[in-house]
Formats: structure tokens, C-alpha cells, sequence
């Protein structure tokens, strides 16, 4: 490029140098050293130049190719996205679908076991009181035969009926304490069932929050779902 600038400033010198014609502003220069001047600067001027020239002579269509396959990649970008959408929204569909039916499955599984639990203990308390009071029957009939058998004496009398009081009570405390045993029982098995309810509604809020979210962001990333085990309950809540 040196040379370019070296032979315009050459041309410049014999236009300023040259003798001027009479009358006129123009001048007489050496045809010779001007087109000399002239070769030199063709030879020298870089051919990325006249690649130049060519993009900008076909600057419209390049324009309209570039915007072309612009146009296209965003057509192609927004069918994968949408595909892609619709992908995710499937798959959050299927995976409520499979949590419902397990919280159904398990609910219902839990309703067998709290019933089964429920009579076995209804029947365990009905047998223990039956006992019970087949028990105190008996103390009830001793303590009776033998207050008559021993009426004439007093004092015997008087420790058959203190024994016979003795016998009721501890059929009663047998009574009561079988009766609290099973409410024990029954309480502890209803306990472990709210525990597996509540675990199995813990799921099916986290599922929908992920739906939620996945809706929201175009799927724009899986946070750890058990980072917003604080959030669970609310979300179970507004459920």
C-alpha cells in the first residue's frame, strides 16, 4: 500500500509541475510518466481490494441469502423448541398421571390396612373384655359361694368378701389395661399411615411444582427439587 500512497503523491507533483495551457485550468502532463504512475498504482493496490468490490457488488444477495438462512434457523430453532415443549409437557403429564395413581394405590392400600387393623383391634378389645368379664363372673361366683358357705362366721366371712372385692379390681385393671393396650396398638398403626399419606402428598406437590416450573422456564434447567423441601407443604397446601 506504500507504494499506491508513493505514486498518487507522484501524480499530484506533475499535475502541480506541469505547464498550464493559456486561458484554461488545464494543463499538459507527460502522458508516459502519468500512465506509468497509473500501472503502478494497479499493480500495487492489494487484490483482497478488488475481492472487496466483489462482495459489495453482490451485497444485496448476500443480504438476502444471510437473511434467508437466518430466517430459516430461527424456523427450524422455534419447531425443535416447540417439539421440544411439547416433549416436556408429555412427559410432566405421564409423570402426575404415574404419581396420582400411586397416591391412589397407596391410599387405598392404607384404607385396607387401617380397616384390617381397625376390626382386629375392635375384635382383640371385644375378646379381652369378654375375657374380662368372663373373669370377673367367676370371681363374682366364688366370692359368692363362698360368702355362703362361710355366713355363720364372721371374720370368714369378712376376708372372703374383702378377697372378692381384691378379685374385681384386678379383673377390672386387667379389663382396663387390655382396653388401653389395644388403644395403643391402634393409635401407633394409624400413626404410620398418616406418615406414608403425608409422604406420598409430599410426592405429588413436588411433581406439580416441577410442571409448574417447567411451564414457566421452557424447561430452562432442573434445579435440585429437594432444595424446596421447605416449600413442599405450601405447595401441597395450594393444591
Amino acid at each position: 500500500m506504500y507504494r499506491v500512497f508513493e505514486a498518487l503523491d507522484e501524480l499530484v507533483t506533475i499535475c502541480e509541475e506541469a505547464r498550464g495551457v493559456p486561458m484554461t485550468t488545464s494543463c499538459v502532463v507527460s502522458r508516459g510518466d502519468v500512465l506509468e504512475l497509473l500501472d503502478d498504482v494497479r499493480e500495487a493496490i492489494p487484490g483482497e481490494l478488488d475481492d472487496a468490490q466483489d462482495v459489495l457488488d453482490h451485497r444485496d444477495q448476500l443480504v438476502a441469502e444471510a437473511t434467508e438462512e437466518a430466517e430459516k434457523a430461527r424456523t427450524d430453532a422455534r419447531t425443535e423448541a416447540d417439539r421440544i415443549l411439547a416433549e416436556a409437557r408429555e412427559q410432566a403429564q405421564e409423570m402426575i398421571a404415574e404419581a396420582e395413581h400411586e397416591a391412589e394405590r397407596v391410599v387405598s392400600r392404607g384404607r385396607r390396612e387401617y380397616a384390617d387393623l381397625t376390626d382386629r383391634a375392635a375384635a382383640e378389645a371385644d375378646r379381652m373384655a369378654e375375657a374380662g368379664r368372663q373373669s370377673y363372673d367367676r370371681a363374682v361366683a366364688d366370692g359368692r359361694a363362698e360368702q355362703q358357705r362361710l355366713v355363720s362366721e364372721h371374720e370368714v366371712t369378712l376376708a372372703a368378701r374383702e378377697e372378692a372385692g381384691r378379685i374385681l379390681d384386678l379383673a377390672a385393671e386387667d379389663a382396663h389395661r387390655a382396653r388401653s393396650d389395644c388403644d395403643t396398638y391402634v393409635d401407633t398403626a394409624l400413626a404410620e399411615f398418616t406418615d406414608t399419606l403425608e409422604s406420598v402428598l409430599d410426592t405429588v406437590g413436588r411433581h406439580r411444582h416441577q410442571l409448574r416450573t417447567g411451564q414457566v422456564g421452557a424447561a430452562a434447567g432442573q434445579r435440585d427439587d429437594r432444595a424446596d423441601d421447605g416449600a413442599r407443604w405450601p405447595d401441597r397446601a395450594s393444591a
